[in-house]
């Protein structure tokens, strides 16, 4: 046997097959990430009866809190995967809450702001997770709260963890303080029986 015949050249590789695989994979990705988009159109298009936000009075009056962190999202009240995304309430980004006796200031740089009145706050507390964001057992600051007939859970996350348990305390109290609706309606349905 020749020593040509025991020596054999290395493969050559295939660039063609290297550069389809390469192209198709792209394409994949591409389609994956238009199917998400449309998907978040979508349900924007199904969400379009949300009413507008509320804007900022003029005169807020003091802070009696500040928080600076991330807003994570918005969704039903209860229902931590139904994500919110008309009105901008989907887009992630820095926050500045401030509380004063008018309500919550939300200032989001590069989205939209808004403003929970006072009346419309429905509660707060300490959760892990909201729609796309899982955290440590009470890292999240969950504020509830009404815009026109939905219940909205609102997800924050301060710089300083430590400032939730005060946000929670402080919109417990402006909760109490808001008229409650119910009261107003039994009241009004006893009055109505002692009328018959």
């Amino acid at each position: 046997m020749s020593l040509a015949a025991e020596q054999r050249s290395q493969d050559v590789t295939d660039w063609a097959a290297r550069i389809g695989w390469v192209v198709g994979l792209l394409l994949v990705i591409a389609l994956v990430y238009w199917l998400m988009r449309e998907g978040w159109k979508w349900r924007g298009t199904l969400q379009g009866d949300l009413p507008e936000l509320p804007e900022a009075p003029a005169a807020p009056g003091p802070a009696r809190l500040t928080l600076t962190g991330r807003y994570h999202g918005s969704t039903t009240a209860g229902q931590w995967l139904d994500r919110i995304v008309a009105r901008g309430l989907g887009t992630r980004s820095r926050v500045e809450l401030t509380l004063t006796e008018e309500g919550v200031s939300v200032v989001r740089p590069g989205a939209q702001d808004f403003f929970i009145p006072a009346g419309s706050l429905r509660g707060a507390r300490l959760d892990k997770g909201i729609a796309g964001k899982v955290l440590a057992e009470g890292g999240l600051l969950i504020v509830t709260w009404q815009l026109g007939d939905r219940q909205i859970d609102s997800g924050f996350r301060s710089d300083r963890a430590a400032e939730h348990a005060a946000w929670v305390e402080a919109l417990g109290a402006t909760h109490l303080d808001a008229p409650d609706v119910t009261d107003d309606v039994k009241h009004t349905e006893h009055n109505q029986e002692g009328a018959r």
